[in-house]
């Protein structure tokens, strides 16, 4: 770790309460950097925007792929104020960055009444076992369109 890579999570926890003195929504920062620079930052906006996809990394991941027209963010750095939750975590893997510093823990964020255990456990469940119910429907319907997926010659990959 740098001094820089300290700069850049002093100013991801900035964020946070930037986001937090805005009511914007919980308490949580986040920046990315490529080529030693910050290309995209965000905060927490979930209740403000009412967007519960509107967490700090998927605000500025977003961002992120805007400025680098690409989809994946391979050259770059996450800063993140505190350990991705399970949707983050699969952004940020989606996304591919080299790498991802934190700041808290999810044991921190359990702390404040901001706990993802329970979709951990969610996961783990057989459908019929889960809280919000999964029914499966129509798989024969949608299985070929996979198929076309497979077979198709100019897909971009991913």
């Amino acid at each position: 770790m740098t001094k820089q890579d300290e700069i850049f999570m002093k100013h991801a926890i900035s964020l946070a309460q930037e986001g937090v003195d805005a009511n914007a929504g919980g308490p949580f920062g986040c920046v990315i950097v490529k080529d030693n620079k910050i290309i995209a930052e965000g905060y927490n906006k979930v209740t403000s925007t009412n967007d519960p996809t509107a967490h700090a990394e998927v605000v500025a991941i977003r961002k992120a792929c805007e400025v680098v027209g690409s989809f994946q963010l391979d050259d770059c750095t996450v800063y993140t104020s505190c350990e991705p939750c399970p949707m983050c975590f699969g952004a940020i893997y989606w996304a591919r960055p080299k790498m991802v510093y934190f700041a808290a823990d999810k044991v921190d964020a359990a702390k404040i009444d901001f706990d993802d255990q329970f979709i951990y456990d969610e996961l783990d469940k057989d459908f019929e076992d889960r809280s919000i119910k999964f029914v499966r429907l129509l798989r024969k319907d949608a299985i070929p369109v996979f198929d076309n997926w497979a077979k198709k010659s100019d897909k971009t990959e991913y």
